[in-house]
C-alpha cells in the first residue's frame, strides 16, 4: 500500500507528468494552432480522461492485484466472460512497449545535462545546433548507452518495491519537478521579454490550423500524459489506501498534470520567441530549437542544464510506473522477488 493518499497522488501525479507534458504538448500545441488546441486538449481532459481515470483507479483498487489478474478477478466477480481479461493483457502491453521508445527518449534527455552543462550550447547556432542532435542520435553506441544508464535506474527503483522503491523516489522527484518548474516559468518571464507573446499563442485559438487531426491529437495527448489504458493507473490503484475518495484523488492528479504541460509551455514559448525560432520544430523542439535558445541567453547555461534535469525527472516518475504493471504479474505469476521480475 501507498502509506498516505497524499503519495498515491504524488506517484499517479508522477505516472502522468513525464515526456508527454514537457516534450510533447509544446510541439504538438505548436503544429495545431496554440489555444484552441489547449482548449481541445483541456476538454477532452475533463470530459474523456478523467472519467477513465476514475474507472481504472476503481478498478484497481478493487482486484488489488496486477491490472491482467485484476481484469480476470473482476469479470469472474460480475459474471462476465474470461475475455474481459484482454483488456489488462493490452494495458500491460502497451505500457511495456511505450517504455520501449520512452528510455530512448529519455536517454537523449539525460546525455543533454551533461553537454548543457559542460557549456556545449553556449553561443551555438541553429545549424550547430542540428549538427549536435543529428551526430547524437546516429550515434548508436551513446544512444544505446544513455538507453541503458536510464533504464537501469528505473529497474532499480521499481525492484524496491512500492514503499522502498516507487514511493520513495516520487517522494523527492515530484516536489523537486515543480519546484525546478516554477524556477523555469520564472526565468522565462523575466528574461525573454516575450512572456506575453507565450501567453497569447498558447491561449489566443488560431482556428485555421486546427482540423480534425488536431483534435485526434488533443485526444491521443489527453490519454497519453494521462497514462490511461496502458495499465499503469490501475496497477497503481491496486495499492490505494481504502477509503480514500477516488473522485477527488483522480481530480487532484489531473489539475496537476495538467497545469505542469501548461506550464511547460510557459517556460518554452517565450524563450522560442525571443530568439525568433519556429514553435512548431516538431520533436526537434526541446533538442534543437530550446538548446539554441538557452545558448544564446544570460545564465542559459545554468538554466538550460535546469530544463534537461527537470524532464530526466518527469521521465523517471512516469517510466516505473509503465513498468509496474509487467513487474507486479511476472512477481505474481512466477512467486518471485520484486528484483527478479524487475
Amino acid at each position: 500500500m501507498w502509506s498516505s493518499r497524499l503519495m498515491f497522488i504524488l506517484a499517479a501525479a508522477g505516472s502522468a507528468v513525464g515526456l508527454g507534458n514537457i516534450w510533447g504538448f509544446p510541439y504538438l500545441a505548436g503544429e495545431n494552432g496554440g489555444g484552441v488546441f489547449v482548449l481541445a486538449y483541456l476538454a477532452c481532459i475533463a470530459l474523456i480522461g478523467l472519467p477513465i481515470l476514475i474507472a481504472e483507479i476503481l478498478m484497481g483498487r478493487a482486484g488489488r492485484q496486477n491490472p491482467i489478474t485484476t481484469m480476470k478477478l473482476l469479470a469472474r466477480a460480475s459474471g462476465a466472460s474470461q475475455f474481459w481479461q484482454i483488456i489488462g493483457w493490452m494495458g500491460a502491453l502497451a505500457g511495456f512497449m511505450i517504455l520501449s521508445f520512452y528510455g530512448v527518449i529519455a536517454g537523449w534527455a539525460m546525455a543533454y545535462v551533461g553537454d548543457m552543462a559542460n557549456g556545449d550550447f553556449v553561443g551555438v547556432t541553429g545549424t550547430e545546433a542540428a549538427t549536435v542532435f543529428e551526430t547524437f542520435i546516429s550515434d548508436p553506441v551513446r544512444v544505446i548507452t544513455w538507453q541503458t544508464v536510464f533504464m537501469l535506474v528505473t529497474i532499480s527503483i521499481t525492484a524496491r518495491g512500492v514503499s522502498q522503491g516507487l514511493e520513495k523516489t516520487v517522494q523527492y522527484l515530484m516536489p523537486l519537478l515543480f519546484l525546478l518548474l516554477v524556477i523555469l516559468v520564472g526565468y522565462s518571464a523575466l528574461t525573454t521579454g516575450h512572456f506575453l507573446e507565450g501567453l497569447g499563442f498558447m491561449f489566443s485559438p488560431d482556428w485555421e490550423s486546427f482540423s480534425g487531426d488536431s483534435f485526434i491529437a488533443a485526444m491521443g495527448q489527453a490519454f497519453f500524459t494521462l497514462s490511461l489504458g496502458m495499465g499503469a493507473i490501475m496497477a497503481y490503484g491496486a495499492y490505494m489506501p481504502a477509503g480514500s475518495s477516488v473522485v477527488g484523488t483522480a481530480t487532484t492528479i489531473a489539475v496537476l498534470d495538467t497545469s505542469v504541460a501548461l506550464m511547460s509551455g510557459l517556460v518554452i514559448f517565450p524563450l522560442v520567441f525571443a530568439n525568433g525560432l519556429e514553435s512548431s520544430a516538431g520533436p526537434g523542439l526541446m533538442f534543437i530549437t530550446l538548446p539554441i535558445a538557452f545558448g544564446q541567453m544570460a545564465g542559459g547555461q545554468i538554466f538550460g542544464t535546469l530544463f534537461f534535469v527537470l524532464v530526466t525527472f518527469a521521465a523517471v516518475t512516469s517510466s516505473i510506473s509503465l513498468l509496474e504493471p509487467a513487474v507486479a504479474w511476472v512477481g505474481e505469476r512466477l512467486n518471485t522477488s520484486r528484483a527478479k521480475a524487475s
